[in-house]
């Protein structure tokens, strides 16, 4: 039930309670009616009986009977019997009636004859001079029985239906009812698919709690909107103000690096100085980009790029940087690969990821470097032998400034791999990754050609 949507529950909720009110009522309906008409059967036999002895006289000799006492009104038989030796003097009874049934007098009793079933009254009376007769009243309550079960059987038969119209009336209702919600929904997956906060659900006036719910939804975009800009524009800000003493300290570096007047000690500390104010500098320009990248302003330059070529490039420059590690790089380059790609992201993307091998193999391992057509796509993988990801660090290595370990490896910044995945989709590819803790990590970028 708590898997089910919010829509079918109320469609179910509704339909059962409407089934219950409806097949209670029809219930209470029929109890009542078959009560009813047994008490309307019932007082009609009274009332007749008690009016045929208006309709009886004895004549001198005779028997005087009005030829009323013959009619059939509201289904009534009316006889007359002589009390002593129970003859039948005048009227009639039903059908398969028994003739012989004894008398019983004052109440109504209910007799079976065959299939049918008939309530009975006999009253007794003494006509003058001293002539005691009984006018017996018989009516047939099978009938109303089977009006009754007849219009119980109909019930039944349209109580399916009329579960079915109630289940349709409460799933319109309901989807009328909960269409804002749809459209709220709708919305929050689009902002989130598209990564879009200038988006709003913008429902419109309404005084109901869901309006309400959406209009608390637009004032909370509204604030994450803004206080997203200002940390791009705070971001962007920083880098640029950062970029230009951060090129002086390099520059500085650089020329106490070409005094010969320095002492050992002092050239290492330099060195230092250089080593991490250049990482800083790479740092920034990772922020830079990415910074415009989400304000849209980072272009593509497009251009016929030989990717087979520039794969062969990158995995010689990056041999030279794993050989002090005694790290092999291995190529599975196919040649006269191309595609439509800014050269520069490119080389940055594919130089990031060998980095990322180089930097955490291990000493004397291997680095496969693969790049194939399969299709309509190029794919392109890493693939190393050295200390793997951990299963839960794993979906967070694409968050900016994320480390698995920072303390292992302090002068990464946790930007490469956000920059890695943006320049993969920006071309309209993908990036992924599968690690095993221990055995390696291999990543893999899919373009379309």
């Amino acid at each position: 039930m708590k898997k089910w949507t919010l829509k079918a529950r109320l469609v179910l909720l509704h339909t059962v309670m409407m089934t219950c009110i409806v097949a209670l009522m029809l219930a209470l309906l029929f109890s009542i009616s078959s009560s009813e008409i047994l008490s309307n059967v019932e007082q009609a036999l009274e009332d007749r009986v008690a009016g045929a002895f208006e309709d009886i006289s004895w004549d001198g000799d005779r028997l005087d009977v009005d030829s009323d006492l013959m009619s059939l009104e509201n289904g009534v038989y009316l006889s007359v019997y002589e009390e002593e030796s129970g003859e039948l003097l005048y009227g009639r009874i039903p059908y398969g009636f028994l003739y012989d049934l004894p008398f019983s007098y004052g109440s109504v009793r209910t007799v079976a004859a065959g299939d049918e079933n008939y309530c009975v009254l006999d009253e007794a009376a003494v006509l003058p001079p001293d002539h005691a007769i009984v006018v017996r009243g018989v009516v047939s309550t099978s009938n109303a029985e089977r009006e009754v079960r007849y219009a119980l059987t109909i019930a039944l038969i349209l109580l399916p239906l009329l579960v079915v119209l109630t289940a349709l009336c409460g799933y319109l209702l309901s989807r009328r009812a909960l269409a804002p919600v749809a459209h709220i929904t709708k919305t929050v997956q689009n902002i989130r698919r598209e990564k879009d906060l200038s988006k709003r659900i913008a429902l419109g006036p309404g005084r109901d709690e869901i309006y309400k719910l959406a209009d608390t939804f637009d004032s909370l975009l509204d604030a994450v909107e803004k206080s997203v800009k200002r940390e791009k524009q705070f971001t962007s800000d920083v880098a640029h103000e950062l970029r230009t003493p951060l090129s002086v300290v390099l520059m500085q570096c650089e020329d106490l690096l070409a005094d010969s007047a320095l002492s050992g000690e002092q050239r290492r500390e330099v060195e230092v100085i250089r080593r991490k104010t250049s990482s800083m500098s790479r740092m920034i320009s990772q922020l830079l980009l990415l910074s415009r990248a989400d304000q849209g302003r980072a272009k593509l330059e497009l251009e016929q790029v030989d990717v087979s070529e520039l794969c062969a490039m990158l995995a010689e420059e990056y041999a030279d940087a794993a050989a002090p590690r005694h790290i092999t790089v291995q190529e599975e380059i196919e040649p006269g690969l191309s595609m439509q790609a800014d050269q520069t992201l490119l080389i940055r993307l594919l130089g990031n990821l060998l980095q990322n091998a180089v930097h955490y193999g291990k000493d004397g391992g291997h680095i496969l470097f693969s790049a194939a057509r399969e299709g309509d796509t190029l794919r392109i993988s890493v693939k190393d032998d050295g200390i793997g990801i951990a299963a839960q660090d794993l979906p967070h290595i694409w968050e900016r400034f994320y480390q698995a370990d920072p303390s292992r490896h302090s002068e990464n910044s946790g930007l490469g791999l956000s920059m890695a995945k943006w320049i993969t989709e920006a071309h309209g590819g993908a990036i992924s990754a599968e690690s095993v803790p221990g055995e390696g990590s291999v990543f893999t970028c899919i373009f379309p050609l």
